[in-house]
């Protein structure tokens, strides 16, 4: 990490700080050692920078909490200095895991909740930080993200009160429409995806895995994940298909249209290896039911790739169709708050992110451009010629 292009010729924006909430605290504490470990390596390269307070620090992590009083209210606290510095501000709105009490009743965190914490330290820094980003993997509200009748736009209405708070940057990965980032123009917004650690994580996992357009397709489960098949298979130059979703749009069910069918447009299977790759894996319901259909057509193994493993409906599901051998690997980042059990389930696999954000909060701290970060072509490429070779 410590090679990034010019970062050792450039002073940094302010103090480096980081704020994880506990919904955050895992992913949080690897980065920082990222981030330790880097510059204490390489601190004969920063030159001045090296020699500014603060710089080459044991740990960057700020001593925050949102305590709870016996109604549930809460506050942010934050017990350190924050002034002048370049703070960044993680949280999991998907961490389901942890629980509050309201007048003697065990309450677990939701979204809402996690979002109401972000604002409480953003408050709690009391405008001393010289710049404020937030780093928000699973974007608060991402799925709400436009207006087809009387619908509430949650999302933009967020994104817009984090900007009038004061935040500078909004990190995320993969938003599920980036387009959302219109509701604030004048902002930093920037999404970012997975693919070089999807592809890193399949080649650790997955034995005889070939890169070509002979053993490989690339599948869009729906039209809305087409924009990710399209860069895969273009950047591994193997063929694409999708699957369209027929809804039944005379009922909703849990606030959405049930689909009748996957519909499936592209050249055929059979015989090769196939990644559906996808942002995230809610209930899972409809991403199996395409690996089922992907399977039936005659591929050879099917790999799921998404980077948001929620898994709001249990695991029963994918066990059953890894036994009966409609999935082969279940590759989902640690983005966000999993349940323990995943990680004993034999078709399960993690695409690490840590260094990955380690590399784009040092990039933002030096005030770079992130335009080598967001676009992983060149790691692709070299890993590929690694393999070729």
């Amino acid at each position: 990490m410590s090679n990034i292009d010019g970062v050792n010729h450039i002073l940094p924006v302010g103090t480096l700080k980081i704020a994880a909430l506990e919904s955050c605290r895992e992913l949080g504490e690897a980065v920082d050692r990222h981030l330790v470990e880097s510059r204490h390596d390489s601190a004969h390269l920063y030159g001045e920078a090296a020699s500014l307070p603060g710089y080459i620090a044991d740990s960057y992590l700020l001593d925050c909490h949102c305590p709870r009083f016996g109604t549930g209210e809460g506050k942010g606290q934050i017990n350190g200095s924050v002034r002048g510095a370049d703070l960044y501000i993680l949280v999991d709105v998907c961490n389901y895991s942890l629980t509050y009490r309201v007048c003697g009743y065990e309450n677990h965190m939701s979204p809402d909740n996690h979002y109401q914490d972000l604002k409480r330290i953003i408050s709690a820094a009391t405008g001393k930080a010289k710049r404020i980003s937030v780093v928000m993997p699973f974007l608060y509200e991402g799925r709400q993200h436009k207006r087809t009748k009387r619908e509430s736009l949650d999302c933009s209405l967020a994104l817009q009160e984090l900007i009038d708070m004061g935040v500078s940057n909004i990190i995320t990965f993969d938003a599920h429409d980036p387009r959302v980032q219109n509701a604030i123009p004048l902002s930093g917004f920037d999404t970012f995806m997975p693919t070089y650690q999807f592809l890193k994580a399949l080649l650790d996992h997955v034995e005889d895995f070939r890169l070509d357009n002979d053993h490989l397709m690339i599948i869009s489960p729906d039209e809305g994940a087409m924009s990710r098949a399209v860069y895969f298979s273009n950047i591994l130059g193997v063929d694409m298909g999708m699957f369209y979703k027929r809804r039944d749009y005379s009922t909703i069910i849990n606030g959405k249209n049930p689909i009748v069918a996957h519909e499936f447009l592209g050249d055929s299977v059979k015989g090769k290896d196939v990644i559906i790759v996808d942002d995230m894996i809610s209930s899972g319901e409809s991403m199996l039911d395409v690996a089922k259909q992907i399977k039936e057509r005659g591929a050879k193994r099917v790999f799921v790739c998404t980077t948001f493993g929620l898994f709001t409906d249990g695991f029963e599901k994918f066990d059953e169709f890894y036994e009966k051998g409609y999935i082969n690997k279940v590759v989902t980042t640690n983005l966000n708050y999993r349940n323990p059990e995943i990680f004993t389930k034999p078709y399960y696999a993690e695409a690490d992110m840590t260094r990955f954000l380690a590399m784009i909060i040092e990039s933002l701290n030096h005030d770079m451009t992130l335009s080598k970060i967001e676009s992983p072509t060149g790691k692709i490429n070299e890993l590929l010629m690694r393999i070729r070779k």
